[in-house]
């Protein structure tokens, strides 16, 4: 498993899939920091990495889910993204 595929399933076990468990009658969203995926991941310097794997087009289509709003940095700890699940 490359380190984009083991950032992308650490997304969907700890965001996606408990925001689907949800009971809600309407479309979750969710809101993944870079910072924080890195810090629990304990990716120093990986960054990069992290946004990449999630600015992915693979991620949606794999996930089923819609970037909604991205923002931040491209590379960069305060990059943000807003996902329809």
């Amino acid at each position: 498993m490359t380190l984009a595929d083991q950032i992308r399933s650490h997304a969907v076990k700890r965001y996606i899939n408990p925001a689907r468990r949800g009971n809600s009658p309407v479309p979750a969203t969710v809101t993944i920091v870079a910072a924080d995926v890195v810090r629990e991941l304990k990716l120093q310097q990986r960054c990069p990495a992290v946004c990449g794997a999630l600015d992915a087009v693979k991620f949606q289509t794999e996930e089923n889910i819609r970037l909604l709003h991205r923002s931040g940095p491209k590379h960069g700890y305060t990059a943000k993204w807003q996902f329809l699940v």
